[in-house]
């Protein structure tokens, strides 16, 4: 009897195991179910705070883990976690995009100082190129200055360059092939030239007007000779008739004296504008230029 009272209770235990561990889950689904909102508030702190989601505490006889669980229940469970990965990426492609736009706003903002320091520097460059022009112009001026002055004070100062002496004989006043090729040496540098006037002074001898009237006439066939063969200005050529006027000497101590047969003496006298001409020519082309406006 003992016997058969122990198998009864043993069988009777194993068939009450199955209805308890369905009642312990039925009641973990049921407090699960009943706790929708309060997963649903955790889950809005989480995203809200950022922080890490914590692992859900063990309840029931199963645990959070029920292999009874249906596939409601499982999505339940997941919604959380899938919504905060899904925030998650948002986040990480919200945040690329901003590095994304930041760095294409740097980059232009580095071209656009880059184009400018450029241009600035263009302009520094211009300005050095356009104060070295001036200064240089000024230096041209200044110098072109100097030399007018310099020639316009002493633009009435003659100073002999050449000297000529013709001869004629006794009562004649044509010119002989030596006088003509004496005084062609002398007339032909003169083409073109400015700055410049031809002295001519007759002597001869005898005595009172008649010498003076023979002087002049010598004199005047050396000025015909230069106006009609090498078309010297008659306003250049001063002509004077001196007769049988006394000569200076080169020697200071040396006495004057009174010329013997008839001669024409030649002076070729210059002044600083052909030195100013040759100055002027001799500056290279390009030089006279102007400072190019802004």
């Amino acid at each position: 009897m003992k016997k058969r009272a122990l198998v009864v209770l043993f069988v009777a235990g194993a068939m009450c195991l199955p209805a308890v561990a369905q009642q312990n889950g039925s009641t973990t689904q049921d407090q699960v179910a009943a706790q929708p909102s309060q997963n649903t508030q955790t889950s809005d702190q989480m995203s809200a705070t950022g922080k890490p989601l914590q692992p859900p505490a063990r309840e029931g006889f199963w645990g959070r883990v029920n292999p009874f669980a249906r596939k409601k229940y499982v999505q339940r469970q997941t919604g959380p976690i899938r919504d905060r990965l899904n925030e998650l990426d948002d986040l990480t492609a919200n945040n690329s995009k901003n590095i994304k736009d930041a760095d294409s706003r740097a980059q232009q903002g580095i071209q656009l100082a880059s184009a400018k320091a450029n241009e600035a520097d263009q302009h520094a460059i211009d300005a050095g190129n356009r104060a070295q022009a001036a200064q240089q112009t000024a230096t041209q001026a200044n110098t072109r200055i100097g030399n007018v002055e310099q020639v316009v004070s002493n633009i009435d100062q003659y100073k002999a360059s050449n000297q000529t002496e013709i001869r004629f004989r006794p009562g004649q006043g044509v010119l002989s092939k030596n006088a003509k090729s004496a005084l062609d040496d002398m007339a032909t540098p003169l083409k073109d030239q400015h700055g410049y006037i031809i002295e001519v002074q007759g002597f001869s001898s005898g005595r009172g007007q008649a010498a003076i009237s023979t002087s002049q006439k010598m004199a005047d066939s050396v000025v015909r000779y230069l106006v009609e063969n090498h078309d010297v200005p008659v306003y250049r050529i001063y002509v004077v008739g001196m007769g049988n006027a006394p000569v200076a000497s080169a020697d200071q101590d040396a006495k004057a004296r009174h010329s013997s047969g008839g001669r024409v003496e030649i002076s070729l006298l210059k002044n600083n504008l052909e030195q100013l001409a040759s100055s002027e020519a001799a500056v290279p082309a390009g030089q006279d230029q102007q400072v190019p406006a802004k």
